[in-house]
């Protein structure tokens, strides 16, 4: 296993931790529950950020802009669908 496939892994399962954070944060009705809820999500989505910030760095996670036109496109698609 490589370093870039580790680190596709833990920014998923960070991911998908922060999920978790928000519902229980949401949901819960102790407010003790729930800033600690909150506080781990606010570091989870620091973790995810400079796991972020070091995959781009080193080429692994790329980002493309959209133009203009395939975003008009997909609002279109969108909006028929809901109609």
């Amino acid at each position: 296993m490589n370093d870039q496939l580790l680190m596709d892994n833990y920014l998923l399962i960070l991911k998908s931790t922060i999920e978790v954070y928000v519902h229980g944060t949401l949901e819960s009705s102790n407010p003790d529950i729930r800033s600690l809820l909150k506080f781990g999500l606010d570091e989870t989505i620091k973790h995810q950020a400079s796991t972020y910030d070091k995959m781009t760095e080193h080429g692994w996670y790329t980002i493309s802009n959209v133009d203009a036109k395939t975003i008009k496109q997909t609002l279109k698609c969108i909006q028929n669908k809901a109609n």
